[in-house]
Formats: structure tokens, C-alpha cells, sequence
């Protein structure tokens, strides 16, 4: 089949030896290139599936439910923020049905339609919860940039970090800068780390931030409109030995960042 615009762009960036990976696991990396997490399905920007030891955990579904088709049902629903590219009520109403747990935080809650209102645990910024039989901590989500502060302030959103028994802590990061509770993260197996402007950060930034983190694992997402190559780049110059994969977040266009989409 023949490559696409974006898939070529994606393979020579990353170098000789990905050619059999599928067209939306295309990894590179600091230290030498890893094997896409088998755990981890990316949908869209900000919207993910997360299976862990059995259990199946939607991140920020959004863009109608049939979008999700063919992935399996989830256990759970994990929301970070409000933001409607994290947020949908329709998207998560029909998701969840009557009986999938959801974990959010206290602004979403606030928001949610009345027939899920039962169904789900609130979390704050630095509590702990469960769904599905996973370890969900709560961890802040914030800008500290003075001129970014109006899109994430400190104190009301989430990213969250699961523990899993077969894959270890998970960090989904949802829209942050590179703050001190980021940077505190200990043990982190996985780190789905966010890079646009200017609503979260730029690659540079966020590369000092993974490299004083020093996960096993770094993935570039919600980079709508930055090259997650400049991170990896950045992280590899910092001398992390964090491996970093890069992966298909917007299957709609052709050009990488997705800034077309």
C-alpha cells in the first residue's frame, strides 16, 4: 500500500528500522527506539484507551460515540478538565450508558448530565481513587505561564495517574505545564506528556520537565500544531535515558503535528 504524505514524513524522521510498524504506531526514541505500548490505543489529540490488567480505561472521550467503534467496552471513563476537546456530554453519555464507573474532577461533576451524576467519583487535585480495580491518583493540571493561566488554573483540573499490577504507573498528564507536582511524579513507567500552545506547553519546556521526571517511557499527545520530533530531540540532548514514542494522534491529516486537522 502506498505510504501517505504524513506516514513518509514519520519514517524518515524516525529512521530506519519502523517500516513494519502499523500506520499509527510510529516510534523513535532518545535512547534505542522501543516497541509501541500494547496497552495504550490512541484515538484523537486528547482521547485515549488504556487497557490494564483486564480493565479497559476511556481518557477524555469526545467526537460522537462512533468514534469509538471497535474498541473494546469500557470498564471505566476517566474525564481530566471541561475543555470540549476533553469533554462531551453527548460522547460520554452514550459511553457510559448505566452501569461504566466515572472518575472526575469536582468542575466536570459540576457539569455532568443528571443520569451520570451516580456513577461517578469525584476526585480533586492530589486524591485517590479506584475504577475498575486500578489505583487512580489525581495529580494537578495547570499552567504557570502568567499569559497561559486563563486556560488551566491551578487547583481545578486533573491528570491522573493509574497503577497497573502487569504495566506500572501510568501518567496521563492531561493539560499542564511543566510544574512542580509534574516533575514529583516518581516511578513512572509511561507518561503521556501534552506540547501545544498555548494551552498546556512547548516541546522544549516539556522536555526539561520529563527529563527532571526521568520516566521509563515519554508519548508525545495533545501536540495539536508542535512537532513531537522537537521533543525527542530536546529530551535526547538533555541526555535522558527516557525513550520516547511518537504515534499517530491525528489520523485525519497528513501533516504530523496535526495543525491541519
Amino acid at each position: 500500500m502506498p505510504l501517505s504524505r504524513r506516514r513518509t514524513l514519520l519514517l524518515g524522521a524516525a529512521g530506519v528500522g519502523l517500516a513494519a510498524l502499523p500506520a499509527r504506531l510510529l516510534a523513535q526514541a532518545a535512547t534505542p527506539a522501543p516497541a509501541a505500548p500494547a496497552f495504550l490505543m490512541p484515538v484523537e489529540h486528547a482521547s485515549l484507551m488504556l487497557s490494564l490488567d483486564g480493565a479497559h480505561l476511556l481518557v477524555d472521550p469526545v467526537g460522537r460515540a462512533a468514534r469509538y467503534q471497535g474498541l473494546p467496552p469500557p470498564s471505566a471513563i476517566l474525564v481530566t478538565h471541561e475543555h470540549g476537546d476533553h469533554f462531551d456530554p453527548d460522547t460520554l453519555t452514550a459511553l457510559a450508558g448505566d452501569s461504566v464507573a466515572l472518575i472526575v474532577n469536582p468542575a466536570v461533576a459540576d457539569k455532568l448530565p443528571e443520569a451520570l451524576k451516580s456513577g461517578a467519583t469525584v476526585l480533586r487535585n492530589g486524591d485517590t481513587g479506584e475504577a475498575a480495580g486500578l489505583r487512580i491518583e489525581a495529580v494537578p493540571a495547570y499552567n504557570t505561564t502568567p499569559d497561559r493561566q486563563k486556560y488551566h488554573p491551578q487547583g481545578r483540573d486533573n491528570g491522573y495517574v493509574i497503577t497497573s499490577r502487569e504495566h506500572g504507573r501510568i501518567y496521563v498528564a492531561g493539560d499542564t505545564e511543566d510544574t512542580p507536582e509534574f516533575r514529583a511524579q516518581k516511578d513512572i513507567a509511561a507518561l503521556l506528556v501534552p506540547m501545544n500552545l498555548p494551552y498546556t506547553m512547548p516541546p522544549e519546556q516539556a522536555a526539561q520537565g520529563v527529563a527532571a521526571m526521568a520516566p521509563k517511557m515519554a508519548i508525545p499527545y495533545h501536540h495539536k500544531g508542535s512537532d513531537p520530533q522537537v521533543f525527542a530531540d530536546a529530551l535526547g540532548a538533555a541526555g535522558a535515558q527516557t525513550q520516547v514514542v511518537i504515534l499517530d494522534w491525528y489520523p485525519a491529516v497528513d501533516d504530523p503535528t496535526g495543525k491541519d486537522g
